[in-house]
């Protein structure tokens, strides 16, 4: 773990010196008091030089949607080279002024992996905040490979008896990279009844289905035998290994005082999340999970707000029952797909799960803060409770360097491109919106 850590450090503290003296140089020309700092630099976008227009240009009008539809081609460690089309969604519900800003994304592409990956994602506020409904509905033709569960040594591997009815002959599988190919939908839906000013409480309905399960790796011939990670788990747990399905109903705890969803200044983010998965709604087998969030913006600077500091907690963790594998919490796979920067997609799972990430966010841009930057660290560990490898007990560093270019002012929309740097690993990253 020592190599990405002194990685990370050095990165930190090269770029973090040029992005400081960047920050401060965005507002040098003003008193750092003076009330026409907003009016002296305001912050534009890509359309304010693209057209040329002034900067009083309209906000997003009232129940009116605003969308940024662009052709997508990019690039992360998991899916290969993109293609596809892609849109940022803004707007308001409601005629409440205080009503705060409703996101969405929208996005269908395929990928040189052979992949297709399509979602709908939305976070929207009623009328007066009064109600909030999240959703996440994803459809994959997906290829992705697993390199087992827990963050703990690579060596350590999960015995299987030969014949499932019994203990003799365990066969292990062999460590590294197994490559498989499933298809998953995803239809998930919590609704949040206000019950105090930014506290919120509500219920959901979860549906996960995986199909056409593939193991490329694994082979039951008794000569040359491989046992895949995934094979392992769905032996031991009960599991079909070709297709299941989690099927449940949640409750909900949020509270949120952050100024923008899309790109928070300042606030605070909690959530928490009660899983169960009934059999009787279609899930292959009785389980609950427990899913605990925070976030919180620390603004350093009066006169630029975009220069800030942003941290992001989260953590899911298995509390009865089973659950099958590919539904294991696993980085890259929260609302954003985001988390884990530095690492392939999936590269980290876990019965129990849990991530921390700093971002330390400044303008680039003298006046304008079209451009700005980030410096990010994370830390990923998650448990193997068949090895006994804990939660807590290997942790997983990355970190990273990325460019933010404002292609939507009135929302903070942000066009994102980051490179990661993981333990034997690396990745760069494109997408829009911010990553938390």
């Amino acid at each position: 773990m020592r190599q990405p850590v002194f990685r990370c450090v050095f990165i930190f503290i090269l770029f973090g010196l040029i992005s400081f003296s960047r920050a401060q140089e965005s507002g040098l020309h003003v008193d750092p008091d003076s009330l026409s700092t907003i009016a002296i630099c305001p912050q534009k976008d890509v359309f304010d030089i693209l057209t040329k227009e002034k900067l009083q240009a309209p906000e997003i009008p009232l129940r009116k949607v605003r969308a940024i539809i662009l052709p997508l081609i990019g690039y992360s460690p998991a899916t290969g080279v993109q293609f596809g089309l892609g849109s940022s969604l803004s707007w308001y519900i409601g005629l409440n002024p205080l009503t705060k800003i409703s996101a969405g994304s929208v996005q269908l592409l395929w990928t040189t992996e052979r992949q297709l990956i399509s979602y709908i994602r939305t976070n929207m506020f009623f009328n007066e905040n009064k109600w909030f409904l999240q959703t996440d509905w994803r459809w994959y033709l997906f290829r992705l490979p697993t390199n087992g569960l827990g963050t703990g040594p690579a060596d350590n591997i999960p015995l299987i008896p030969e014949n499932p009815n019994t203990t003799e002959n365990p066969v292990s599988y062999e460590g590294g990279k197994f490559p498989m190919k499933y298809n998953w939908i995803r239809i998930h839906n919590i609704l949040f009844m206000s019950v105090a000013p930014h506290i919120y409480a509500g219920m959901g309905y979860h549906l996960d289905h995986y199909y056409d399960i593939e193991d490329e790796n694994l082979n039951l011939d008794s000569v040359n035998k491989v046992i895949t990670p995934h094979y392992s788990y769905c032996m031991l747990h009960g599991f079909n290994t070709l297709t299941y399905s989690t099927s449940g109903i949640s409750l909900n705890f949020a509270f949120d005082s952050r100024d923008n969803i899309i790109n928070a200044y300042e606030g605070i983010y909690i959530n928490v999340n009660y899983l169960y998965n009934f059999a009787f709604l279609g899930s292959d087998h009785i389980g609950s999970r427990l899913w605990t969030e925070f976030r919180t913006y620390i603004g350093l600077s009066k006169r630029v707000p975009r220069h800030l500091l942003a941290f992001w907690l989260f953590g899911s963790f298995k509390v009865t029952g089973e659950l099958p594998y590919l539904n294991l919490m696993a980085n890259g796979f929260d609302q954003m797909n985001s988390s884990g920067r530095g690492y392939t997609q999936g590269r980290w799972r876990g019965v129990d799960f849990a991530y921390g990430e700093v971002e330390y966010r400044f303008p680039i841009s003298r006046c304008s803060r079209i451009v700005g930057g980030v410096l990010v660290a994370n830390v990923t560990t998650s448990s193997n409770r068949d090895l006994n490898v804990p939660l807590f007990g290997y942790l997983k560093p990355g970190c990273g360097f990325g460019i933010r270019i404002m292609v939507g002012k009135y929302d903070r929309t942000n066009i994102l491109i980051d490179f990661g740097l993981g333990e034997l690993s690396h990745g760069l990253y494109l997408q829009a919106q911010e990553i938390f």
